[in-house]
């Protein structure tokens, strides 16, 4: 490989990996717990956020899970942005439920088989254990305090969008909803990608919605175009998707810039 290509590779794979930077988002009404998980090993901070007519009467909610959901990670702005398109009725109310990281890297990426990749996250498959401790353990408890449909979603951008991804392929009855920004589909040689009409061959009857987007950073445009292709010519009917196809968009703008659009198309149905 030649250094023109290996250095914008290393930095897009840098950024991916990288522990989430912080913004200066006011930080929304909220509640936390904390669960000492046996599936990754440790404590985890979760933080939940809930709409204005929660405490007013007994019904149920919807829950939106998002890994990278930490108070100085992605937890105040998504929460913000649910805060208004429900006070506004683009969608029904719903429950947020952040993660807080401890090891982004380990918890969001499953094995690889790249000796490569090691130089940037862990080559074992860490998202295995995440995903266990999200659906053994947090959403157990999670149903058990609060009032829910057992409507599930999940939300997620680069490593988070490629452990939403992952989710969707390898076990995809475990949630509604699925949304995912930029994608790490680089992880493991593009395994997902290549691999993606196996297990779309294997998808359960249940109805499931997918929202992706791409921004216009080759290294990661070029993989989520591709799994397009693969979901136009394999998806089942039980499959609802769309993808953002968002050239003018940077792998670091491009979460907030199409937050909006991938809820209200997820949860509102306008669009």
């Amino acid at each position: 490989m030649n250094k023109t290509f290996l250095l914008p590779v290393i930095a897009l794979i840098s950024v991916s990996c990288a522990t989430k930077a912080p913004y200066q988002d006011p930080v929304p009404t909220h509640k936390s717990l904390t669960i000492s998980s046996t599936y990754v090993n440790e404590d985890r901070v979760i933080n939940i956020w809930t709409p204005i007519d929660y405490e007013e009467g007994s019904k149920g909610y919807p829950v939106l899970y998002m890994p990278d959901g930490g108070i100085k990670e992605d937890f105040p702005h998504i929460a913000n942005s649910l805060a208004q398109l429900i006070e506004h009725k683009i969608i029904p109310p719903l429950i947020l439920v952040g993660i807080e990281n401890t090891n982004r890297r380990r918890d969001l990426t499953g094995v690889s088989a790249v000796a490569k990749d090691s130089l940037y996250c862990p080559l074992t498959d860490g998202a295995a254990n995440f995903r266990a401790f999200i659906t053994k353990e947090l959403i157990p408890e999670i149903e058990k305090k609060y009032s829910t449909t057992g409507e599930k979603g999940i939300i997620g951008e680069s490593l988070a969008g490629l452990f939403v991804m992952e989710t969707l392929f390898l076990s995809p009855s475990t949630f509604d909803y699925y949304i995912a920004f930029d994608p790490s589909l680089w992880w493991n040689d593009h395994y997902l990608e290549w691999h993606a009409a196996d297990y779309l061959d294997e998808f359960p009857e249940k109805r499931i919605s997918l929202w992706f987007a791409g921004s216009g950073v080759k290294d990661i445009s070029i993989h989520t175009n591709n799994l397009a292709k693969t979901l136009k010519e394999k998806s089942p009917s039980t499959l609802r998707w769309i993808y953002s196809d968002e050239p003018k968009e940077k792998h670091h703008t491009l979460f907030r810039a199409t937050k909006e659009k991938a809820i209200r198309w997820t949860f509102g149905n306008n669009e």
